[in-house]
């Protein structure tokens, strides 16, 4: 089945479950070697009620992300030709804002850092549960850029720092700063929240909509990236509080 390629769009949170704002359902990249993985994980998603298409390597993936336009992609970081991580910076070239769960044979933290520098947005690690792997693609898709707004003014600024929640577009000191899907949605969850400390639980909670196990690491990752991208080279404005959490506030 063929279908129709159509610019991004917003979804909604429906009883039924998430759809485009336009009422078609959500769509999905699934990419991995394995055929009875994704297989099920096809049946899974379309259980969901979402538009699914599957790829089995990373040429393959690149050509249908550009068909099929995804709203998020399920992408395996080995692949038989070219690896996940050079298959989500040519999908990013075309669909920058589409979240990207990792899927990942290796349970070792330097594989995991690499797909999350390289722009993913979570992961999992095989051997998982396909119950997992929608909980987890369920929270990308409903915090992504997908999302409509719900604050009656977009913008957000402390200090210096401006986030637009309408454009995705993020300033500091008049300088664009390039932000992933997640990075973005853990900035307007601290500038939401100014001089407020916020718990790693409070943001996984929020920014993950998961339940990740302990695996509070992540958040720590993720402060990191926002760091070099908002305070580098300038004066803090995302600050640790031993024992407590973190919080953005006005640079001094």
């Amino acid at each position: 089945m063929t279908t129709e390629s159509t610019d991004q769009a917003p979804v909604r949170q429906l009883a039924g479950g998430i759809r485009r704002a336009d009422g078609t359902p959500v769509r999905v990249l699934v990419v991995d070697d394995e055929s009875t993985l994704t297989d099920l994980l096809q049946m899974a998603l379309r259980y969901e009620g979402w538009d699914v298409r599957t790829a089995a390597d990373g040429r393959s993936a690149v050509a249908a992300a550009r068909e099929f336009r995804p709203d998020a992609v399920v992408l395996d970081i080995m692949l038989p030709d070219i690896d996940g991580l050079q298959v989500l910076a040519r999908i990013r070239e075309d669909r920058p804002e589409a979240p990207v769960l990792f899927l990942t044979a290796k349970d070792s933290l330097d594989d995991r850092l690499k797909g999350l520098t390289a722009g993913g947005d979570d992961y999992v690690t095989k051997p998982f549960s396909l119950e997992e792997v929608v909980a987890r693609l369920r929270g990308l898709v409903r915090r992504s850029t997908l999302t409509s707004a719900s604050a009656s003014d977009p913008v957000i600024e402390i200090g210096d720092l401006m986030l637009n929640e309408d454009s995705h577009e993020v300033t500091r000191a008049g300088e664009l700063i390039e932000l992933t899907a997640t990075e973005f949605e853990l900035l307007r969850f601290l500038m939401r929240n100014p001089r407020r400390v916020l718990s790693k639980s409070q943001i996984l909670d929020r920014v993950w909509s998961y339940d990740f196990g302990g695996r509070s690491s992540v958040v720590e990752i993720y402060i990191s990236y926002l760091r070099k991208k908002i305070d580098a080279g300038r004066e803090p404005m995302i600050h640790t509080v031993r024992g407590a959490g973190y919080l953005i506030k006005q640079a001094v």
